[in-house]
């Protein structure tokens, strides 16, 4: 590999040992429960919505805010935060963040109306878009590349995707037993305790020579993003030919053309060009947007299909899921041992046609739950398989570049995994809604999802070509 153990990480921050230490560790697990529960926030309350809005007062056309409110900030913002976090210490960042993350969920667990409760989800947005680029940068920044950051980009990667399964678990979990209050409390306990103990254990980290805000910038991607992710919400709610979607996603691919204009001339760039047109940053950033985007989407079509054709309860349908949650778990597990062994291009690659596989084998599935010995074996191998691709991305897009762009890259890496995962959603939806008969619906979205991985993987084959073999 043509990665090396060992390199320097931020300034101040002194040399990395080769093998975790006592504090290491500690900083690992600190990182990794952070980051876990970001991924439950993204799937707890969605099988909570209908009682939510029960509860509050929502009308049926404002329910999916509940959803959006937090989509937009989280996806919109993520990357000006990760700039942010290179400005203002990456570790700083991460605690206010968290900080706001627990008291925006404790308004939203005590919400009295829904625009409070709205007010909480944009504040928890907020925060995981300040959060996770972040904690990615303090976990690249604290292990050097090689062995070390693989095995902890797995284990950040296996435990985000599962969060998201747990999310939909637990969500229907609490939900039954107590109340949709307990899937905001539950981050309060969570948020204190690593306030309490990050701060003991993770050092300050922040370049040497502190970069410039580029305002333009910042401002062009925040709104092109803000606008992309709208338009998505809005096609998945009024379909891809309503005027409101169209409108929303073309402003949105007008400003981030504007945003590339300003960055190709600016002295200080939020993101310079020359890391963009970066062959690991650019086509591993696409791989990983094709791995959130389908998987993600794919647990949505599978909870149609276990509710809707099978006439299972949100419970249940949310249980069947655990299958999936192992898959990653292992999958995030053995990733940086696969990529050790042949490379991130040929993990990627690989897990990228074992998602395929148990993706497309899918189509099979009847209407009766005599087919659910399929859907559990194909969830538990794409899961795998997608745990390859993400844990290969997180690996290449961050591999290469210098500490005080960390943030950067872990900020452009988060923004891919934030638009992948609300992107999925609205089309496949979009998808499936074209069919009148829910089954046939359902199997149409999953070869169009399929089909999605194999040119994620036909990207790789195609344009992530390195001259060592290790990357």
């Amino acid at each position: 590999m043509s990665v090396v153990e060992g390199a320097r990480v931020d300034a101040g921050a002194g040399e990395v040992p080769a093998r975790l230490d006592g504090r290491l560790r500690l900083v690992l697990v600190v990182l990794l429960v952070a980051q876990f529960m970001l991924a439950v926030d993204f799937s707890i309350l969605n099988v909570a919505l209908p009682v939510i809005g029960d509860g509050l007062g929502f009308s049926l056309s404002n329910l999916q805010w509940i959803a959006t409110s937090f989509a937009l900030c989280a996806a919109g913002f993520t990357l000006l935060f990760g700039r942010v976090a290179d400005l203002f210490g990456r570790r700083r960042l991460f605690l206010v963040g968290l900080a706001v993350l627990g008291l925006s969920s404790l308004v939203g667990g005590l919400a009295t109306s829904p625009e409070m409760l709205i007010a909480a989800r944009v504040f928890q947005g907020l925060a995981t878009a300040a959060v996770t680029p972040a904690g990615l940068s303090l976990l690249t920044t604290s292990f050097p590349e090689g062995p070390l950051r693989q095995k902890a980009l797995g284990l950040n990667g296996a435990l985000m995707s599962a969060g998201f399964t747990t999310g939909a678990i637990l969500g229907g979990v609490l939900t039954d037993l107590l109340s949709w209050r307990w899937a905001f409390f539950i981050n309060v306990p969570v948020a204190l305790a690593v306030l309490f103990i990050a701060p003991t254990v993770i050092k300050e980290s922040r370049p040497a020579t502190r970069p410039k805000l580029d305002v333009p910038g910042a401002t062009a991607v925040t709104l092109g993003l803000l606008a992309l992710i709208y338009g998505l919400t809005q096609a998945g709610e009024h379909g891809w030919g309503a005027p409101s979607a169209l409108g929303w996603l073309a402003a949105g691919v007008v400003l981030l053309i504007v945003f590339y204009a300003i960055e190709s001339k600016s002295s200080a760039p939020l993101v310079p060009v020359s890391v963009l047109k970066k062959k690991t940053v650019a086509w591993g950033n696409i791989a990983g947007l094709v791995a959130f985007l389908t998987e993600t989407s794919l647990v949505f079509l599978m909870t149609l299909y276990l509710q809707e054709v099978l006439d299972f309860s949100p419970l249940t349908a949310g249980l069947s899921f655990g299958v999936l949650g192992v898959g990653t778990v292992i999958g995030g597990s053995i990733a940086p041992r696969v990529i050790g062994a042949v490379g991130t291009r040929s993990t990627l690659i690989v897990g990228g046609v074992l998602q395929a596989v148990a993706t497309l084998s899918l189509v099979a599935l009847g209407e009766t739950s005599a087919s659910m010995w399929l859907l559990l074996v194909a969830t538990f191998a794409g899961g795998v398989g997608n745990m390859l691709v993400i844990v290969g991305f997180m690996v290449t897009a961050t591999t290469g570049l210098p500490d005080h762009e960390q943030g950067m890259a872990t900020g452009l890496a988060t923004m891919t995994q934030q638009i992948g995962i609300t992107m999925g959603t609205p089309i496949m939806s979009a998808v499936a809604a074209a069919n009148t008969d829910i089954h046939a619906g359902i199997t149409t979205a999953v070869i169009v999802n399929t089909a999605i991985v194999v040119v994620g993987i036909l990207t790789t084959v195609l344009f992530l070509r390195t001259k060592q073999p290790g990357n």
